[in-house]
């Protein structure tokens, strides 16, 4: 991900991206820890904590394209394993080195491996959250060590030349320079060109978009509510301490980038953290395991929104198979169901194909989030009393801000769409649902205005 951002926007723009992009995630925290220690959080994460605030209606939209996003970005995760996988063991790979280089390469092959990585996900989802939260501890201190690895490769590497091949006979040669004031003043600037992989030409919105998918985890945690023993108190210090970790390793790891490797070389090689490291078989491992650890993280995830908007029975018939659940308690008619819709979404073939779409709607879901908290806290509702106090109406109302105007400048049709999209479940919720236990913030909207009137009158 370095290389691709710092390739393309020169190392100013991408730290003015991870700055934007970590101050609408950090705004979002903000009001998450707020919800999510203001009472019980149950299954469903980001959609509970909207629904029971806003509505069903509202809840339902906002939860449904939340678990679209989430199934859109596994599938993105599967097919970046699997241009990883390729690109050191097809047969046309960029490593003219390797003996391994025997994977055919091509649309339909590329479906095939992915499918087989989308189905190792499912055999472990399906096995439920002990197994899958086992596999992300070990994966976690496996990239650790991979990542110590390369950080201490850039200070113990020396100079040298890297040959990147992109099929045929097309053979071009990038330089790892080492730490080099030269090389750190070429990286400066912004030089969108064409994405090798894909053939479009990059601007600031579209790399924006790719990188931003590579810091939107913060939900992990908060979409496995139902399986946390104290979601009130996990989830907030969970995830400000992730997205506190990822913050400083994406910034190091761009400068570092720009200060050691020229611009062929980041434009034109993605993995050329393998040819610089100490032992080049520690970044395989790193990114395989990464790339499938988020492919579980989000199939898992969705999962468990999809069997929370089953239960409340927003949509009827069209999610009955969500409901159904193991002895154990692990819905796997949920994670059967959106293992089908990922293997529809890698139909796309590349991921910066969707990437836009998945940024689109992830923000428009942090929006809710944001809108959610700053409704809780204009309103004064009583029951809204969250232990966590780091965040103000101006911290929602600037996060919704920020999503929206993101939103447009990543792709005004998406965003458009996904407002278009947001609307029509909002009408159709609306007029297929019964009245709701759960509360409307409208109402206690209408009931702060009416108390401070009377307050008003009496004095």
């Amino acid at each position: 991900l370095s290389g691709f951002v710092v390739g393309h926007a020169g190392l100013l723009q991408s730290l003015l991206m991870l700055f934007v992009a970590y101050a609408i995630i950090w705004l979002t925290v903000l009001s998450v820890c707020a919800i999510s220690t203001n009472g019980a959080v149950q299954g469903g994460g980001a959609y509970f904590m909207i629904s029971r605030t806003l509505g069903p209606e509202f809840g339902g939209s906002i939860g449904l394209m939340f678990y679209l996003a989430n199934v859109c970005a596994c599938g993105v995760y599967v097919l970046g394993l699997v241009e990883g996988v390729l690109d050191i063991f097809g047969q046309d790979s960029s490593d003219l080195t390797n003996p391994l280089r025997s994977l055919p390469q091509g649309y339909g092959y590329s479906y095939l491996y992915a499918s087989v990585v989308l189905l190792l996900c499912l055999s472990v989802c399906l096995v439920g959250a002990s197994i899958y939260s086992q596999a992300a501890f070990f994966i976690f201190i496996l990239v650790t060590v991979v990542l110590l690895s390369i950080l201490l490769s850039f200070l113990a590497v020396g100079p040298r030349q890297i040959t990147i091949r992109h099929g045929g006979n097309i053979t071009l040669i990038g330089e790892y320079t080492g730490i080099n004031r030269t090389t750190l003043h070429n990286n400066l600037q912004a030089d969108y060109s064409l994405d090798y992989t894909t053939g479009n030409l990059m601007n600031f919105a579209t790399v924006f978009a790719v990188m931003f998918n590579g810091c939107t985890g913060i939900m992990a945690g908060c979409n496995m509510s139902g399986e946390l023993k104290q979601p009130s108190r996990a989830i907030p210090i969970g995830t400000i301490i992730a997205v506190v970790i990822t913050f400083f390793v994406y910034l190091i790891l761009f400068i570092f980038t720009a200060l050691t490797c020229d611009r062929t070389l980041l434009l034109e090689d993605y993995g050329f953290f393998r040819p610089i490291n100490i032992w080049p078989p520690f970044v395989l491992i790193g990114v395989y395991a990464t790339s499938l650890s988020a492919s579980m993280s989000t199939l898992i995830g969705a999962s468990r929104i999809l069997h929370a908007l089953a239960k409340d029975d927003l949509f009827g018939i069209l999610l009955a198979p969500a409901k159904l659940v193991s002895k154990g308690g692990n819905p796997w008619g949920a994670v059967v169901y959106t293992w089908a819709l990922v293997q529809l979404v890698l139909l796309a073939g590349k991921l910066n194909t969707i990437a836009g779409i998945v940024t689109v709607f992830y923000l428009m879901a942090y929006a809710a989030i944001d809108l959610a908290c700053l409704a809780l806290e204009w309103a004064s509702a009583p029951n809204f009393r969250p232990t966590f106090r780091l965040f103000s109406w101006h911290t929602c109302l600037l996060g919704i801000l920020s999503c929206l105007v993101m939103m447009f400048l990543i792709n005004p049709a998406y965003a458009s769409g996904s407002i278009v999209l947001l609307l029509l479940l909002l009408g159709f919720i609306h007029f297929r649902s019964s009245s709701s236990s759960w509360g409307y913030i409208s109402q206690a909207l209408i009931f702060h205005q009416v108390s401070t009137g009377l307050v008003t009158l009496t004095i």
